[in-house]
């Protein structure tokens, strides 16, 4: 296996959860635990961030860090300033609020990779519908060959019947793969209307001509986005569920 990177994009400022990356889980700040996470993966793991607080904590846990610009559009932006220099074919985007990412996340999406997908992420299937209903989880819609068709917000596909078969719908886990190459790619691209609008940053992918490869895997991740999130993963690690 060609080596790979794992790169974790931890802006400062985040609406829904204030200076998240230094924000407090059982007692160690989140980014750290994605550290910790991603080192069990591969050695390879690079944090990107906008503030130096963020980066002295990521090199005490193990990691490399480097500073990045405040003012990049997405996390995909923000890590290739971070990477471009560096020698690895393939590069994972795990998110700074992953904090329990595992290798079965990480490795099927390298696989796409070395198997010649530009672009490749992840999906796990709905356990409920009330969750399918919430706008915080991303649906992902794939067609026969697992290339996304379209990620949205909104339920997708519709249940024009009123009946929604749970099995059937793809919660989308933001864990991007891409090679050095498509990752340039990405960064030359505007930031379109679909992406704009959803505030999902893959669709700039569809959005220009080019595929996703989704692997469908067994367990979902915990991103933690809100104040209850934050709480949840507190009581997950409590009960050893983790």
């Amino acid at each position: 296996m060609k080596k790979f990177l794992i790169a974790i994009p931890a802006r400062i400022k985040s609406n829904r959860l204030p200076e998240k990356p230094l924000r407090l889980l059982c007692g160690k700040p989140l980014i750290a635990w994605v550290v910790e996470s991603c080192l069990k993966i591969t050695e390879n793991v690079l944090v990107a961030t906008d503030d130096l607080r963020v980066k002295k904590i990521a090199e005490k846990f193990g990691a490399k860090a480097v500073m990045t610009s405040p003012s990049h559009p997405s996390g995909t932006d923000r890590i290739f300033e971070a990477v471009k220099d560096l020698e690895f074919e393939y590069i994972v985007n795990v998110q700074g609020d992953e904090p329990f990412v595992k290798a079965d996340h990480v490795l099927p999406i390298v696989g796409a990779l070395q198997k010649g997908e530009e672009y490749a992420t992840i999906a796990v299937r709905f356990n409920n519908e009330e969750e399918i209903l919430n706008p915080n989880n991303v649906k992902v819609v794939v067609d026969k060959h697992n290339h996304a068709i379209y990620f949205s917000r909104n339920v997708i596909p519709y249940p024009r019947d009123g009946r929604i078969q749970i099995g059937n719908y793809l919660k989308h886990i933001g864990i991007y793969g891409y090679t050095k190459n498509s990752l340039q790619k990405f960064v030359s691209w505007n930031e379109g209307f679909l992406e704009r609008i959803e505030k999902l940053e893959q669709l700039r992918i569809i959005e220009n001509g080019k595929k996703i490869y989704v692997s469908v895997v067994s367990e979902g991740s915990f991103g933690i986005d809100t104040e209850e999130d934050l709480k949840k993963a507190a009581e997950k690690l409590e009960r050893g569920e983790v």
